[in-house]
């Protein structure tokens, strides 16, 4: 048995059945396709920092994703980089803004493994991970093979992908990026990020100008991992921003005129779940038990002195999640992965 909190970012989750950790892609396979074989329930983890584990934990095996490896390879004027799925996400983006390679300077900061950012389809500050991805590699437990998925098989939307919608029956062994070979960043997306820097939206800055502006608004959120600062003990983002269709967003425009709103290309409406959150009455720090609201960032909730539970922590979610439906007719929905327990 194996207590799997230390393995989450938010220090919570009970222990797992079996442990494992899979240090190349084949172990990966190997162990993931003998559990199938045997019928045994399986939890593919890797840098637990979009998951939240259930008190009673895994009854299963839990592989943990230690495979790594960069490999690089010059196509025209962009570079292919091919990364082992246990690699460490943050270390990439450096070495891409070091090397001179665009495309991922904006998702600077951003705690976990390489083989969750297609999953679910990583975005920060105007950028996601969909305009760079040009493939996956996977092991498809459905068909017991190992499978190369183009960048439209992915299926990517906003923070979504076909891994996601149907989870479990990827197991991703490797991401190739294509990045740009350029020293200046792609064009600003992002208004926060564009007033940061000091910049026009639509600009182009230096990639490391774009790193450090990224870096520097993240840890005013506590969304950079600091074992000294309890703000970070979370999950990142724990809901994602609602996008809404016309009656549902004449039905927010009736109850909550002139409220902050990005329209959609396909017409809908993107609203920010931080505001939403906040007019609901639940302001940066509120706690409910040993759980509270980030004291820096309204969409993190945090385990700050890692004395929660889970459920404690599943109890604040559905408190703020209810009290936004009640207020607004919105409901919100989680980001993370929930593991054995349910909000």
């Amino acid at each position: 048995m194996e207590t799997l909190a230390p393995y989450t970012t938010l220090g919570l989750g009970g222990a797992a059945r079996e442990f494992a950790e899979a240090d190349t892609c084949e172990h990966l396979v190997s162990l993931v396709a003998e559990a199938d074989r045997a019928g045994r329930p399986v939890l593919v983890l890797g840098g637990g920092s979009n998951l939240v584990v259930g008190d009673a934990g895994f009854d299963g095996l839990v592989v943990r994703v230690a495979s790594d490896g960069v490999r690089v390879k010059r196509d025209g004027d962009q570079m292919l980089v091919t990364v082992d799925a246990g690699e460490d996400w943050d270390p990439l983006v450096e070495r891409s803004v070091a090397e001179g390679w665009a495309g991922i300077e904006c998702l600077s900061g951003i705690p976990g493994l390489v083989g969750s950012t297609p999953i679910q389809n990583v975005g920060a500050y105007g950028q996601e991970v969909a305009q760079t991805v040009r493939s996956v590699r996977a092991y498809d437990r459905r068909t017991r093979q190992v499978v190369d998925l183009g960048a439209r098989e992915c299926g990517f939307s906003y923070r979504d992908s076909a891994f996601k919608r149907d989870p479990g029956r990827h197991v991703v062994l490797a991401v190739t990026y294509a990045l740009d070979v350029s020293g200046m960043s792609g064009a600003v997306a992002y208004k926060e990020l564009a007033a940061r820097l000091g910049a026009e939206m639509g600009d182009r800055v230096p990639l490391a100008a774009a790193r450090e502006a990224v870096l520097a608004l993240r840890r005013g959120k506590g969304m950079v991992l600091d074992p000294d600062d309890p703000d970070t003990r979370s999950a990142g983002s724990f809901f994602t921003n609602p996008i809404l269709g016309a009656e549902e967003a004449a039905e927010l425009d009736r109850r909550a005129p002139g409220h902050p709103r990005w329209g959609m290309p396909d017409g809908r409406v993107k609203v920010p779940a931080a505001w939403l959150i906040e007019q609901a009455g639940f302001p940066k720090g509120y706690r409910r038990g040993p759980a509270r609201i980030s004291t820096k960032h309204t969409l993190a909730l945090t385990n700050p002195d890692r004395a929660a539970t889970t459920e404690e922590l599943l109890a604040l979610a559905r408190e703020v999640r209810d009290g936004v439906a009640e207020k607004f007719s919105v409901t919100l929905t989680n980001e993370p992965v929930l593991v054995n327990c349910a909000l």
